[in-house]
């Protein structure tokens, strides 16, 4: 059971509370009603999950402190530099991406750069002595037991569409039947071991007969994909994966090492419920 302390605050305490809307309090860490309902919409989660996510980091936050992990602006440069790189875009073409499609600014995907690393390190700190490397057999058995993630489409059928006029191509997916003439179109079949790992995930996630999210095209100008079929599916095979499937299984006992040892301090945790979360 969680030892939350339950603060008992006067009328007046109790609407500069209100006010600030601060709900919970993690080892004088606040977490506010925005933070949750953010969480919620951002993640698509319940109240509840949003809650102990938000706990996690707060906790995960304190204990990058007590080790004294850091991430320099360097490295989170150079981080930034290797993603835009793997998908044939400048630093600048990257950040108007992420913009485009997800809504964050450059500072904030610095941010969530940074936030990453962080953990990253923390991690390693915490369980990569602990997670012991998986034997031969299994690595067979996670294989044949998840075949399916390994395994991918032969090719993307598309149409692309291409402009320098960026609301035009945001009113033509809107509204499919838009006439705009300097949107330039040309239908193509992307063959998946030749795109980048990136644009190759981003038309996996994207439904049939929908359309891509706006993407810089390298050239100065927007483009968007319209997916109209996927082809064929690809067994990668054991031997090709191996890499990959140990990697997985290493990531899995590891989320179980931190899963246990953040639990351990939350039971342990000063967390302070300062009101309900409606």
């Amino acid at each position: 059971m969680y030892k939350y302390l339950i603060t008992l605050v006067s009328g007046a305490a109790l609407s500069a509370n209100m006010v600030a809307g601060v709900a919970i309090v993690v080892k004088d860490e606040a977490i506010t009603l925005y933070d949750i309902k953010k969480e919620m919409k951002v993640s698509n989660v319940n109240k509840e999950m949003a809650i102990n996510t938000l706990v996690r980091q707060k906790l995960e936050e304190s204990e990058i402190k007590t080790r004294k992990i850091d991430v320099s602006n360097t490295e989170v440069y150079d981080d930034i530099k290797q993603t835009a790189k793997r998908n044939n875009m400048s630093v600048s073409q990257l950040y108007e991406a992420a913009l485009n499609a997800n809504g964050i600014s450059s500072n904030e995907l610095k941010i969530k750069v940074k936030q990453k690393l962080l953990a990253q390190k923390l991690y390693n700190s915490i369980a990569y002595s602990q997670a012991s490397r998986p034997t031969e057999n299994e690595l067979r058995e996670y294989y044949d037991l998840n075949k399916e993630s390994f395994s991918h489409p032969s090719s993307f059928t598309t149409v692309i569409y291409q402009t320098t006029d960026q609301p035009a191509l945001a009113k033509k997916i809107e509204n499919p039947m838009f006439y705009a003439p300097q949107i330039q179109t040309q239908e193509q079949e992307l063959q998946y071991d030749r795109i980048s790992p990136e644009l190759a995930n981003l038309l996996e996630k994207t439904q049939l007969n929908t359309f891509t999210p706006i993407v810089p095209d390298g050239k100065g100008g927007h483009m968007s994909f319209y997916v109209k079929a996927v082809k064929g599916v690809q067994d990668l095979g054991f031997d090709k994966m191996r890499g990959q499937i140990e990697n997985e299984i290493l990531g899995k006992k590891r989320e179980q090492v931190l899963g246990d040892y953040f639990a351990r301090l939350k039971e342990n945790a000063e967390i302070n419920i300062l009101r309900n979360v409606e």
